[in-house]
């Protein structure tokens, strides 16, 4: 299919981005969201393709410490009040079975800001808000394996992967959204997504020129 130049993914120089995997977030948990569980075994394919061929993957992560200070507003007052979802500690902010080498996270590098290698080039980075941009070092680690093209997938399209989209064009990356390993997605949130640059493919139409 075609595409702009300005917009055509370099297969050879991109890099995996996968959002807010997590236990909690998986489609049966108590702050699950539908169809988050259900997106894994493309997600599993993609990690794999990208994995073969030696490119970056990041595992971006949500973590919310018992005092809820560093939350996003809107979910701080539930924090507080003594929710329990994706905290330092428990195994609901693990990352989903089977997508990493391993599925354990440190905590307190994460929360310090250090990006956590999982395997080769693999890794995950903790973010404090929607965007996987704001206040991480993803940009850092991304230019230290020459990726100029970012592949997201993962949870919630309308929050997380949206912010985080938004970031990556902001900062000229070419930029692809998985359609079918992203969760609460829509036609509508598909057409704004491509509307801003992105360029839409499936998992089969993405592992193909990985492989």
């Amino acid at each position: 299919m075609a595409t702009d130049p300005h917009l055509e993914p370099h297969w050879d120089s991109a890099a995996l981005i996968t959002i807010d995997m997590q236990r909690d977030f998986l489609s049966d948990g108590p702050f699950g969201l539908a169809g988050t569980t259900e997106i894994l075994p493309n997600l599993t394919k993609l990690t794999e393709a990208f994995r073969a061929t030696g490119r970056p993957i990041v595992h971006v992560v949500r973590l919310y410490p018992a005092d809820g200070q560093d939350v996003d507003r809107v979910r701080r007052t539930l924090v507080q009040s003594g929710a329990e979802f994706a905290r330092p500690g428990t195994p609901g902010r693990l990352l989903a079975p089977g997508l990493a080498p391993t599925d354990d996270l440190d905590d307190e590098a994460l929360l310090r800001g250090e990006p956590q290698q999982l395997g080769p080039a693999e890794y995950a980075l903790y973010k404090p808000r929607w965007g996987a941009f704001y206040r991480t070092r993803l940009e850092e680690l991304l230019a230290a394996h020459n990726v100029d093209t970012l592949v997201f997938a993962g949870c919630n399209l309308p929050n997380c992967p949206r912010a985080s989209i938004i970031e990556a064009h902001e900062r000229d990356y070419r930029v692809v959204l998985v359609t079918d390993a992203v969760s609460q997605a829509s036609d509508q949130g598909f057409r704004e997504i491509a509307g801003l640059g992105t360029v839409l493919r499936t998992t089969t139409e993405i592992i193909t020129p990985t492989a």
